[in-house]
């Protein structure tokens, strides 16, 4: 049961400290759609989403109502769409009018985001994981609530080093065709290493194929909550700042089960994950980096910040684990630099370094997420910085991503605004020496020893 004093702390929480559910995400397998008949598939397709998703932004809304918790957004994540496509579609064009019909089923039943234009590649490609992969740009391009995600590498397979090189340049073209808007398509794109089938979180989201028919993701995300609870332990030792931190992030997950199991039974849909991550916003006092800030840093970026972000990851799971038998997705501290005011000011003042965020990425719950870089970033050098965050990754057995914005006609120095959750961000300078033979080699890189378990 939950207290009256629970209640109000609550309220607090959500008044105060932006504490809000990011998102309720429903999963949709599609692989009962599939067809060889192109339109029939995209009917078939179009008619599922709509079936299943007709509700979401209402159950959404009143929910929001009647507990008084924001709830942002409301989005859809589908079946890899190179699953889906491969028997129907025969050129890129094919599969990107599979993104069309996923863009008009997003508008119609009203939500901000749709995931699953997506392919899983960590070992090889298929013709139609290339086809789909080679569409992207046009897709991104031509619509507006899609998101695409390619898986790149595991643990257990490797890294595919054909599709890292591929992708290099999948990410620039994308780049050039939406370059009138700053090179938004780019934001919607994410490359990964070991990406789990449950994420509720965009660009990445997409429902695997171990999932059932439908089923309910929600991601709870409170970094100002965080923030607020060490502003009163200040000058105390770790252990107290560790158990002050897993308590709070129990408190914030209890609010996203709560969310989650009454979206579950309005809806239907069986309750999947809950993802608790600390996924900022540009709105002042919500942000990861004002919580390093807060554990004894002068900047995001400063000696000690990859300890203390490894202290913070850790402790928000621990938190999180006891509140809910089923936190999933990718749950901990994301640093996406765009969305965090934190972040962008410790880039602006020099603290915060492109080589300082890979470093973090080996303790945090994403990677390298929403980076500005210079337009006339080459594709190989593109390319080799997402092999290096995909290594992480692999070695370290969790999950790693990309999303890297070349923003056309833009250069160190200069700043570029997204807009709404996506905020702004410094374009940030990138290592000029040459990678190129080592994107060329082709291939695969073989998994680590330890990926050897059977």
């Amino acid at each position: 049961m939950i207290n009256f004093w629970e209640v109000n702390e609550t309220n607090k929480m959500i008044e105060k400290e932006n504490l809000d559910v990011r998102t309720i995400t429903i999963g949709i397998s599609l692989l009962d759609c599939i067809d060889s008949d192109l339109g029939k598939l995209k009917e078939n397709i179009y008619n599922k989403i709509l079936e299943t998703a007709k509700d979401l932004v209402a159950t959404g809304e009143e929910i929001e109502k009647e507990y008084g918790i924001p709830i942002v957004n409301k989005r859809i994540s589908v079946t890899p769409i190179a699953l889906v496509g491969g028997s129907a579609c025969k050129t890129p064009d094919d599969f990107a009018q599979i993104a069309g019909t996923l863009d008009e089923a997003a508008k119609k039943v009203g939500v901000n985001f749709i995931g699953g234009y997506s392919a899983l590649v960590s070992k090889g490609m298929t013709k139609a994981d290339e086809m789909l992969i080679r569409s992207i740009p046009q897709a991104l391009a031509a619509t507006e609530r899609v998101c695409s995600s390619v898986n790149l590498a595991s643990t257990k397979t490797g890294i595919n080093m054909d599709a890292v090189k591929l992708m290099g340049e999948i990410i620039k073209q994308t780049a050039e065709y939406t370059k009138e808007d700053d090179s938004l398509g780019c934001a919607k794109l994410v490359v990964f290493c070991n990406a789990p089938d449950d994420n509720p979180f965009m660009a990445g989201a997409f429902h695997g194929v171990t999932e059932a028919d439908a089923i309910i993701n929600v991601g709870v995300s409170g970094p100002g909550v965080v923030r607020t609870a060490l502003q009163k332990v200040r000058g105390e030792n770790f252990e107290v700042l560790c158990e002050t931190i897993k308590k709070t992030a129990f408190k914030v997950t209890r609010v996203g089960q709560l969310v989650a199991r009454e979206a579950s039974k309005m809806l239907g849909i069986p309750f999947g994950i809950v993802d608790l991550s600390l996924a900022p916003t540009p709105a002042i006092g919500d942000s990861v980096a004002d919580i390093l800030c807060e554990i004894g840093l002068e900047r995001a970026g400063a000696p000690g910040t990859t300890a203390a972000l490894a202290l913070l990851n850790d402790q928000v799971k621990k938190g999180g684990v006891m509140a809910s038998s089923y936190v999933g997705g990718l749950s901990g501290a994301f640093i996406p630099v765009s969305e965090d005011q934190g972040m962008i000011d410790a880039v602006t003042a020099g603290a915060l370094t492109l080589e300082k965020l890979e470093a973090m990425t080996c303790v945090c719950s994403v990677g390298l997420d929403m980076i500005a870089i210079p337009g006339d970033t080459k594709a190989t050098t593109i390319s080799g910085i997402i092999a290096d965050e995909l290594a992480i990754g692999m070695v370290n057995q969790k999950t790693t991503a990309v999303r890297l914005i070349p923003v056309i006609g833009k250069g160190v120095g200069e700043t570029v605004e997204f807009g709404g959750l996506l905020g702004y961000a410094p374009i940030m300078p990138v290592n000029g020496f040459s990678c190129d033979a080592f994107i060329d080699r082709g291939g695969r890189i073989p998994a680590p020893i330890h990926s050897f378990k059977n």
